[in-house]
């Protein structure tokens, strides 16, 4: 490979010869060749969202040439474009706080910005510096956390689209199963009749609730402490330079930021990130509680509920014929834990912030994104290939609330809880109908009201196990005003 000279406040380095980072991004690949991951492109675009910005600021403001300025903004928009995407290649287990990071982008924008100033990467003198220029009036301690914080609101709007096609999806299986009746379960026992579509419409409330809970977080991640450069007091920056890059950054994105009112706090707190790392995490929670419905319900089907049909996308057995598993379901599943356990590592990281930094700002920014890029594909994929298709198996439902001896329970009223329960033990025992057991102790006289003690009658019985559905609304059924 040919190699051209790079050189940084530590000396000369070779640097391959087409590659437009320079001697510090090259250090960090030589120091830290930990893992295979590296940083997402919410993240890339966001750091050189930064640096357009901060060139135009600062050429603005008369502190950057003109000419150099717009080099570094257009090149920071090829950036920001992913057309330079080879030339970030690190991982974001190095440095702490970001450092190469923040260098790797300074040196990448650079190297570019002299091209386009007609400069060959192989000369010795370039007009722009990344230090002096792309970095001016910043430090990797503000630009880092500020970059996380614009990532978050590059990817939200998927995200959140994302859950509104699956409430959306949901809510018309919610319409579509309602005149389905079916046996409830808690415990993963026999429970009170409920419809399939309180099912489903359940489901879809819980996923609003979540949207919600991230738009909500969403929102203090919009606070930015953009110019507190190094430790939160602004050195090298001009006094108008925070209150311009959040206006010109809303010019450039429309992500309506704001300051944070206190730059010091936002370089050494990480608990905007933390909470939104949080909504996502109890997103993951639930969606892995409808992923493990869905394959309950759908369990079987000839051995299980089999009270829905996922749709079949792919043979499910390598060796046993026409087996159809819920894989969608299963992938979700598995999207959830690993959100969960980057969800862990953004907390521990977060809470490792000591004095004016948190260090572990790399390692944050990855999980977090990488969190909210598989959460949305994987929502995209479950709402298209698995809800949308769901057909639900009446017959089988409706068979099992036959069986359900649990809907003594809309007698309590009548009978009282305690001859319910007999009722219900009887009728499972002689696997019997409750309203056979109770026909056969009205026949005896042994049925009474529990309040006045007069003797139950057949018909009382069948007013209120008559329409199950009707136990689906809630209510006093079978007394006065029931």
């Amino acid at each position: 490979m040919s190699h051209r000279i790079e050189k940084d406040s530590m000396g000369e380095l070779q640097v391959p010869e087409d590659a437009l980072w320079g001697a510090q991004t090259q250090r960090a690949l030589q120091n830290f060749p930990i893992s295979t991951l590296k940083q997402n492109h919410a993240f890339i675009y966001s750091m050189a969202l930064i640096k357009r910005a901060a060139a135009e600021v600062n050429r603005d403001l008369g502190l950057l040439d003109p000419k150099i300025a717009d080099a570094i903004a257009q090149a920071a928009q090829e950036v920001m474009d992913d057309k330079h995407a080879a030339h970030f290649q690190l991982n974001p287990f190095q440095a702490g706080a970001g450092t190469s990071h923040n260098m790797n982008v300074n040196e990448v924008i650079a190297n570019r910005a002299n091209q386009i100033l007609g400069v060959q990467l192989t000369d010795a003198k370039k007009p722009v510096n990344p230090n002096d220029h792309v970095n001016m009036a910043q430090s990797t301690n503000d630009t880092i956390p500020t970059a996380i914080r614009l990532g978050v609101l590059y990817r939200l709007d998927d995200l959140l689209k994302a859950l509104d096609a699956l409430a959306d999806a949901l809510q018309k299986k919610s319409v579509e199963f309602d005149d389905i009746v079916k046996s409830g379960r808690t415990h993963l026992q026999d429970a009170v009749p409920i419809r399939m579509g309180q099912e489903f419409g359940g489901y879809a409330q819980a996923i609003r609730n979540d949207r919600e809970r991230i738009a909500t977080a969403a929102e203090r991640v919009r606070r930015l402490g953009i110019g507190g450069t190094a430790a939160g007091t602004g050195l090298n920056a001009h006094p108008e330079y925070h209150a311009r890059m959040i206006r010109r950054i809303n010019e450039l994105t429309g992500f309506d930021v704001r300051s944070s009112g206190n730059l010091f706090e936002s370089m050494q707190s990480m608990a905007d990130i933390a909470d939104f790392s949080a909504a996502l995490n109890t997103l993951a929670v639930t969606l892995t509680r409808i992923a493990n419905d869905f394959r309950l319900l759908a369990s079987g089907p000839t051995t299980g509920l089999d009270e829905i049909r996922l749709p079949a996308v792919q043979p499910g057995s390598s060796i046993m014929p026409g087996k159809v598993n819920p894989v969608l379901a299963e992938m979700l599943n598995m999207v959830c834990y690993h959100v969960m356990g980057n969800n862990l590592t953004v907390q521990l990281a977060s809470a490792a912030g000591q004095l004016e930094l948190n260090v572990m700002m790399p390692i944050i920014a990855y999980d977090l994104f990488m969190a909210m890029d598989i959460l949305t594909n994987a929502i995209n994929a479950f709402t298209t290939k698995c809800v949308v298709g769901i057909q639900a198996n009446r017959e089988k439902a409706e068979g099992w609330l036959g069986k359900n001896v649990i809907i003594v329970t809309a007698l309590n009223p009548v009978i009282g809880y305690l001859e319910g329960a007999a009722i219900a033990k009887e009728a499972m025992a002689k696997n019997k109908s409750v309203r056979e057991i109770a026909q056969e102790k009205i026949s005896r006289g042994e049925l009474k009201h529990v309040n006045t003690g007069a003797p139950v009658t057949i018909q009382e019985v069948d007013a209120v196990l008559g329409d199950l559905r009707a136990l689906t609304e809630g209510g006093v059924h079978g007394v006065s005003g029931g």
